[in-house]
């Protein structure tokens, strides 16, 4: 996954952190450092880092992912709601956001045109994130992709900020944190 490729066209991608969208000329020489969710993180030769969604992976040569399968009609469950957004990753860390606890509450109401209503607070790992809207984008997209759901609203809060202490401990064993205190592990110390 980490070879050198060059893009085959011209390819629509996100700069990372900064979330400014851009247009790849073909050619342009990339690492695929990840793919997770819908999406493949990729380093340019020259060091950037972009995200381009699977929809563009003829570009990577690669050939695109089937789509996700959702629930069928009337199996709506709150669980439901929880699994779709562990298939949201933050496009640095290759650690869904729930696991990461930048999701700070998710709530099912009735919708008044019947359905469900699915209010989400969310955060970033950094106030500054670029990513926020793209992550936010990718949190109302799954989310109102789902069986019964009318409205998503997503808000992006940074009160209280995000810490890594908001993340599960299957997070913090994959990325090398210190499970009692949040903060990266020295595994070189004895």
């Amino acid at each position: 996954m980490y070879e050198l490729i060059e893009l085959k066209r011209d390819c629509p991608a996100i700069e990372i952190p900064s979330g400014i969208h851009r247009l790849l000329p073909s050619n342009t020489r990339v690492r695929v450092s990840q793919f997770l969710g819908t999406s493949y993180t990729v380093v340019s030769d020259m060091g950037c880092m972009f995200r381009i969604d699977a929809k563009d992976s003829d570009a990577l040569g690669f050939t695109a992912p089937a789509p996700q399968a959702t629930a069928a009609e009337g199996a709506f469950s709150e669980k439901l709601v929880w699994d779709q957004l562990k298939t949201v990753y933050d496009p640095e860390i290759p650690v869904n956001i729930v696991d990461l606890g930048l999701i700070y509450s998710c709530e099912v109401f009735e919708h008044e045109q019947g359905g469900k209503k699915i209010a989400i607070r969310m955060s970033m790992t950094a106030p500054g994130c670029g990513m926020g809207n793209v992550l936010k984008a990718d949190v109302e997209s799954k989310v109102a992709n789902l069986p019964e759901v009318k409205a998503v609203d997503v808000q992006v809060v940074f009160d209280p900020p995000w810490n890594p202490g908001l993340m599960s401990e299957a997070a913090k064993l994959q990325l090398g944190f210190d499970l009692d205190y949040g903060a990266p592990a020295n595994r070189f110390i004895r």
